[in-house]
């Protein structure tokens, strides 16, 4: 019997998932043993009716007037965004950024682990960062094909990103998370992810200034 598809869950409810399991992991810190949406909502500051809605996304269910257990809430949260089985992704672009997200241990915990770098500077390629490898950009499509690996991270320039991208894709890469300051062509059924730090800035910038003003 094959399994069922998984349900395509709201994209705003996926990405509030992380925030309640940073309050569920505080919450195991300090011993506790259950949780209810009432308090989740409190202490997130949201509203209890939508917490709800988005753990029923998780399939878990609660006790009436008691809530959920908290070890079996963090499990299916886990699950449900696929922190339980971390996958392995490529990287391209080791500069500074690049080299960051290399670096950065946190990945581990969220269910993604970058195995490698890959640029097309001689004075990178052939080192180990964070201890990564740091290949040729042009090796990418048969590594990422041999490895399985269906996740690609780009932090090149706007300029490269593209033909960063059409490696990435002829490695059968499934999944982008462009650092870049341009739109990808890619074709239906890639999933694309912009990380916009510019437009974040412009929002920081301006409500700065809208502060500063007494707005």
């Amino acid at each position: 019997m094959k399994d069922k598809p998984l349900r395509i869950a709201p994209t705003p409810s996926v990405r509030r998932m992380p925030r309640y399991l940073r309050c569920l992991h505080a919450l195991r810190s300090d011993r506790v043993e259950w949780v209810s949406c009432t308090f989740l909502a409190q202490r997130l500051n949201v509203d209890p009716t939508l917490v709800r809605k988005d753990l029923a996304l998780t399939g878990i269910t609660g006790k009436p007037k008691v809530g959920y257990y908290l070890p079996d809430l963090i499990t299916a949260v886990e699950k449900f965004i696929g922190w339980d089985n971390p996958e392995d992704a490529f990287l391209v672009g080791v500069g500074h950024l690049g080299t960051a997200l290399l670096g950065f241990e946190g990945f581990a915990r969220h269910g993604l682990n970058i195995v490698a770098g890959f640029d097309n500077d001689p004075g990178k390629i052939g080192r180990e960062v964070a201890g990564k490898p740091v290949l040729e950009a042009a090796k990418l499509p048969d590594l990422a094909q041999r490895m399985h690996i269906r996740i690609g991270i780009i932090t090149v320039g706007a300029r490269n990103a593209q033909t960063v991208a059409d490696l990435m894709l002829a490695g059968g890469i499934r999944a982008i998370w462009n650092f870049a300051p341009t739109p990808l062509d890619l074709p239906p059924g890639i999933i694309l992810e912009n990380e916009d730090l510019s437009g974040t800035l412009a929002v920081i910038s301006r409500r700065l200034a809208a502060s500063d003003d007494g707005i």
